[in-house]
């Protein structure tokens, strides 16, 4: 059975598992432990960032994702940035990504977000075709990035 739960602490090291994975796939990340583990924590320990979520079969973990709440002036109301979103390899293509994204959806419109921006790597073509299936569509901006 499937079940989508909040993550904790007791699940940092399936998560960095997942992030590397993620990693993997982007050209602008590099997997790095530590920084994942540190990143994960910083949410866990300050709720009001955002939450992560877990999609579970039993006890294991098959995905995750990072929802970082962040408010929209051009929207007048809190918005979801949805920072990662993955499934692991060999679970793709089976329906648990829709699913995932589903629930994603149903828990944001609950809780009166108005909005889910997400960014994916241009060379990721089974991402943005996956994205562009569940109803999400190109934006005019481009992502643009200074590193401190």
């Amino acid at each position: 059975m499937l079940i989508i739960s909040k993550a904790g602490k007791e699940d940092i090291e399936q998560m960095c598992l997942l992030l590397q994975e993620l990693f993997d796939l982007e050209k602008d990340f590099t997997p790095d432990w530590e920084k994942q583990k540190k990143g994960l924590e910083l949410i866990l320990d300050n709720p009001q960032y955002g939450s992560l979520l877990l999609l579970k079969r039993d006890q294991e973990v098959l995905g995750m994702a990072n929802l970082l709440i962040t408010i929209s002036t051009a929207m007048g109301c809190k918005v979801i940035l949805l920072e990662d979103f993955i499934i692991k390899k060999e679970e793709r293509r089976k329906g648990l990504g829709s699913y995932f994204m589903e629930a994603i959806k149903d828990l944001a419109r609950k809780e009166g977000y108005g909005r889910i921006t997400l960014l994916a790597d241009k060379d990721n073509r089974p991402a943005r075709e996956f994205y562009r299936s569940q109803g999400f569509q190109m934006s005019n901006m481009d992502c643009w990035r200074y590193i401190l």
